[in-house]
């Protein structure tokens, strides 16, 4: 299993870990695979989850015995819950935080009660390769990778393969076709999309839309998201005035405004001030169109109006337009560079966030060409253990007419990752230090800081004169 998606089954662990046990009972869960523990076999995963460390120590016995005496349903619920959304989570384990190889632990491994609640591997692929003909962004091209995955299930390609093997080359069969990284088929419902809400299993409820059917339902998740989202800053890791007034900000997801619009208001406002700004989306991985549409504002006169993306939805043949906000809270970054930094990892809506910068040519793009994947993307349940992430739409930039897929957003000024920061922060720090009014202190700053970068490439020199 892939880290990221390691890591995103975690984070349905332990949503799931918050929900059934009473505040403070447990820590975390984490997700074990082969190699990470002996008890461990091939093709299963282990779930640890870590409760308080007991008040006494040297009572470990006792304490554990104790919070299982009073734990007791809520572990078998859960435990319930892995059997049916993880069936490869065959030990389900409870320990203190920091255990050693002495420490006491409870194991309940998956009885194989709810085996029969489960959908066969066949039946698995049967579904998805239904659901991707009907709601596939591109029909033609779902009906061609459908017709190549039914021959290799014909062919017993997928025959006794558990749900983590079966998910992992059913995704690598379409993507070989589709050539489209947003099309997957993974474990557990399909969960939280990057910046929106939970969904409903067989919702089709996107990023940041209301829930028709159930208003009061869908504000109560979206608060609880918001509380979430807290937890990370709403995905704004660093908000900085870098020496000779250069702002920075380390963005790493776009959530929906109505949940982050306070945060990105009072980071814009704590940049208002600079020179220059850099904007670093190396390790944003995508969200809101939305929250696209938030940040973009922010650089953008209120007149005349910026039309910034369509989006064509291919089962209604809608599109929707995306245009600059005519009100943004607090000041707007106006008449002054912005530089954005990008990687491989770049993906979704943070390429759709320098994309629109980039073809505007309000925005220079510096790093790496980005990941590529520009469809809007939903999730349909198959079973209690699997989902397909399906692209149903695609972006329409109104300047180029394309988007980025499957080619990702070409920087203006190509250097790794790694020397994308210094690159930047250089290009901005002689902007600065060109500046007729500069006022000696910051003119001073700038000097220093800029004498304290690294030697630029001389690639990256040429590419930025």
């Amino acid at each position: 299993m892939e880290r990221a998606e390691l890591k995103r089954v975690e984070r349905i662990i332990n949503r799931e870990l918050s929900e059934r046990f009473a505040a403070g009972a447990v820590r975390h869960g984490t997700l074990l695979g082969p190699g990470d523990d002996p008890q461990i076999e091939p093709g299963q995963l282990m779930v640890r989850v870590f409760i308080p460390p007991p008040a006494e120590p040297g009572n470990d016995e006792q304490a554990l015995t104790a919070w299982q005496d009073a734990h007791r349903t809520a572990m078998e619920s859960f435990r319930r819950e892995l059997s049916l959304r993880l069936p490869a989570a065959r030990r389900l384990e409870f320990t203190f935080t920091d255990p050693g190889a002495d420490t006491p632990r409870i194991t309940m491994p998956d009885d194989g009660t709810l085996a029969a609640e489960q959908l066969s591997g066949r039946e698995i692929v049967t579904k998805a390769l239904a659901l991707l003909r009907a709601n596939y962004v591109f029909p033609a091209l779902a009906e061609q990778a459908a017709v190549a995955v039914e021959a290799r299930l014909e062919a017993g390609q997928y025959d006794e393969l558990d749900e983590i093997a079966l998910t992992e080359l059913v995704t690598e069969h379409l993507r070989e076709v589709c050539d489209d990284k947003h099309l997957a088929v993974r474990l557990g419902g399909p969960g939280p999309g990057p910046g929106g809400p939970r969904r409903r299993p067989g919702s089709r409820i996107m990023q940041g839309a209301l829930d028709p059917e159930n208003p009061a339902n869908h504000e109560a998740r979206r608060l609880a998201m918001r509380q979430m989202g807290r937890l990370d800053n709403f995905g704004i890791h660093r908000v900085e005035r870098l020496p000779g007034n250069v702002g920075y900000l380390d963005v790493r997801r776009v959530p929906d405004p109505a949940n982050a619009g306070p945060a990105i208001t009072a980071a814009m406002e704590l940049v208002a001030g600079t020179h220059a700004l850099i904007i670093d989306l190396r390790g944003n991985h995508g969200g809101s169109p939305d929250g696209v549409v938030l940040w973009c504002s922010y650089l953008v006169p209120e007149r005349p109006a910026t039309h910034f993306n369509d989006i064509f939805h291919a089962d209604t043949g809608e599109t929707r337009q995306f245009w600059a906000l005519p009100y943004v809270p607090g000041s707007r970054y106006l008449d002054r560079p912005v530089f954005v930094l990008t990687s491989s990892r770049t993906f979704s809506g943070g390429e759709d966030f320098c994309y629109t910068l980039q073809a505007l040519g309000r925005a220079q793009v510096i790093g790496e060409t980005t990941g590529g994947g520009a469809h809007p993307t939903r999730g349909f349940p198959i079973s209690a253990a699997v989902h397909i992430a399906i692209p149903f739409a695609r972006s329409i930039n109104p300047v180029t007419g394309t988007n980025w897929q499957g080619t990702g957003v070409v920087p203006d000024v190509a250097v790794p990752e790694a020397q994308a920061y210094d690159t930047a922060y250089a290009l901005a720090l002689r902007h600065v230090l060109a500046m007729e009014d500069l006022v000696p202190p910051v003119a001073d700053e700038a000097r220093d800081a800029l004498a304290a970068l690294p030697t630029l490439p001389e690639s990256s020199e040429t590419a930025a004169g």
